[in-house]
């Protein structure tokens, strides 16, 4: 695959810089359309959405900082390198927190705004693996099936190595998620449940990836490494809070 799309003059089109924008901008309008349509203010939804993609995007930074230290104590140049290197749940947890912030600090109803949020952080995922497949990062092991994928001019993957396509794996679970979150929203009867189900199936599909990603600079915790570990708690996180909604569903009715 080939990220550099176009060049003209010192201008570059990146293909995994370009996923990234369509992504961004793909979610913010389907959080503004699905707004209107739960009573929701679409007017929040620029601003909010500013606040979580900047701290997402500097949580990501993060958290590859601290999987990748052993590095970047060998070489402090890694710190000034702001194109590469981000690991998801970073920006996952950071975005998280940062429209929990904003919902309080607006007095909004976090629950009902991050089921909308999550829903399409999902879609936007789904654009940004793509852009992984584009520039080769994120790749996997090597394998004799079929279904594989040789690059030859990335900067990242082993090239003329016939890999597994995590990325496009990664990409059609995220739309998958996105789509079920969207179906799960038209009957939840609380808020909080898209939430709690976007954090339960995005961890398990994560998990699963894992297993074929061949990039190791990721780090690891023991034999699972820094995603499969994170996602082992936000999946139990999802598969609580959904429990602690049911529980009180059945005791106060009203609460629904």
């Amino acid at each position: 695959m080939y990220n550099d799309l176009l060049t003209i003059g010192r201008f570059t089109i990146h293909g995994y810089g370009l996923m990234i924008a369509i992504g961004i901008l793909a979610a913010y309008l389907c959080a503004e359309y699905r707004a209107k349509r739960q009573g929701l203010d679409p007017d929040r939804i620029w601003s909010l959405a500013i606040t979580v993609v900047l701290a997402g995007i500097a949580g990501a930074k993060v958290l590859y900082y601290i999987t990748d230290l052993k590095n970047i104590i060998a070489d402090p140049s890694i710190l000034l390198d702001f194109q590469n290197g981000f690991v998801v749940y970073g920006g996952i947890l950071a975005g998280i927190l940062a429209g929990w912030i904003y919902c309080r600090a607006n007095k909004l109803d976090f629950l009902r705004y991050a089921d909308l949020t999550l829903t399409s952080v999902a879609l936007a995922q789904g654009f940004g693996r793509i852009g992984c497949f584009l520039a080769g990062c994120c790749y996997g092991v090597p394998t004799d099936s079929r279904l594989s994928i040789v690059f030859t001019h990335s900067d990242f993957a082993p090239n003329g190595v016939h890999l597994v396509p995590t990325q496009l794996y990664s990409s059609a679970l995220n739309f998958l998620n996105f789509a079920t979150l969207v179906l799960i929203s038209k009957k939840a009867k609380t808020p909080g449940q898209v939430s709690a189900c976007y954090l339960l199936f995005y961890s398990i599909g994560r998990f699963c990836i894992e297993f074929f990603r061949g990039d190791l600079i990721r780090g690891s915790v023991g034999i699972l490494s820094t995603s499969q570990f994170i996602s082992i708690w936000t999946g139990l996180a999802g598969a609580a809070v959904l429990v602690f909604l049911h529980v009180r569903s059945k005791k106060d009715p009203a609460s629904l």
